[in-house]
């Protein structure tokens, strides 16, 4: 493959589209993982609040924050990711071999 066919090529489109996808939610969990972590953290231990034995700003940041990503890949996999062939094809339609 020549370096000017990936521009005719769907599937860098489509690839291009799912990478900016999963940057976004790289960048959701960090900043989800962040304000929690520093925003409720940064307090003195004595003024901790605790959820399942754990501090809140743990909880949050990493136990629920951890479930929600779950949930956010699942469905960004389920509804926006397209299953995309890997075989090259021609001209013609069939598969390069």
């Amino acid at each position: 493959m020549d370096k000017h066919t990936h521009k005719k090529d769907p599937r860098f489109k489509i690839a291009e589209k799912e990478a900016w996808i999963g940057i976004g939610l790289v960048l959701f969990n960090f900043v989800w993982w962040f304000g929690f972590a520093y925003g409720m953290g940064s307090g003195p231990v004595e003024k901790y609040k605790y959820i399942l034995g754990l501090p809140a700003w743990f909880f949050y940041s990493c136990v629920a924050g951890f479930i929600i990503m779950i949930v956010l890949v699942i469905i960004v996999v389920k509804f926006f990711f397209k299953d995309v062939s890997f075989d090259e094809e021609t001209e013609g339609g069939t598969s390069a071999e």
